[in-house]
């Protein structure tokens, strides 16, 4: 059972290494800054930006190590580069396994279709829980050495929150991978999908046309509410996990009538 999942989530081990890493060399770094803005009034600065700026991007305040973490490394860091990237790296799973033959070799198993594709997408699984696992140590430990706490269950419930944004967000790329000839089509089409949903998000929040950005997956996942005001969004939640199956299933249904020879 899940032999595919296994193997599959077992070549992510190096790339989930790689971006967790990565991830927590950014968040220190904004630990280790925060102590030098203590003389700095960041929020005095923050009144100077375009109001559309503010309200797009989530910034309530900037002179707390929450403030900063909530609006550089999760509303960047998380929402748009982790994003992006799972969604590039799965438009690649069935469309780059065509290419290549990969996946010609695993169905001559005894392996249904859909269970490739299921357990393919279950693969990504392994970065999007390395990262969320360990970024919250470090930023809990940094906080607690510059005396500049992170509330400690925002920090969680963040994490756990972020793992259906980011599945929804790899989902979008299964889906182009198996809805589009190629794969460099499919990373191109995934990738430009989401950041026309991250540029509509920003800048239609808190405007009249607002109604639209409710269409975007980042309309579900707020880094700065959960982070700063403690109010976690258990219904946006549940609509990311409800659109990551339906796209799942979906590209499975697509997936079995393929003609992959």
């Amino acid at each position: 059972m899940l032999e595919v999942a296994r193997y599959e989530g077992e070549r992510r081990l190096v790339v989930a290494g790689a971006i967790t890493a990565a991830a927590c060399f950014y968040g220190a770094m904004f630990v280790a800054l925060t102590p030098s803005f203590t003389n700095v009034d960041l929020d005095a600065i923050l009144e100077s930006y375009p109001d559309q700026l503010v309200v797009g991007f989530g910034i309530e305040s900037l002179n707390s190590l929450a403030g900063l973490l909530s609006v550089e490394l999760y509303q960047f860091g998380w929402v748009l580069v982790l994003g992006l990237y799972l969604a590039y790296t799965t438009a690649s799973l069935v469309a780059g396994g065509i290419e290549s033959g990969r996946l010609d070799t695993l169905l001559a198993a005894p392996v249904s279709r859909a269970r490739v594709v299921a357990e393919t997408f279950a693969s990504i699984l392994v970065p999007i829980l390395a990262v969320n696992a360990v970024t919250p140590v470090v930023i809990y430990v940094g906080g607690r050495l510059i005396d500049d706490p992170v509330n400690t269950q925002n920090l969680i419930a963040l994490h756990i929150l972020a793992v259906p944004y980011l599945l929804c967000c790899a989902a979008v790329g299964l889906a182009f991978s198996v809805f589009l000839p190629n794969e460099r089509l499919a990373q191109r089409g995934a990738v430009g999908v989401l950041v026309m949903a991250f540029l509509v998000r920003t800048l239609l929040t808190g405007t009249d046309y607002a109604v639209v950005e409710r269409l975007t997956p980042m309309h579900y996942f707020d880094p700065s509410a959960i982070l700063l005001d403690g109010v976690y969004d258990l219904g946006g939640a549940a609509v990311l996990l409800v659109v990551t199956t339906v796209l799942v299933v979906a590209s499975q249904l697509r997936f079995r009538r393929m003609d992959i020879t």
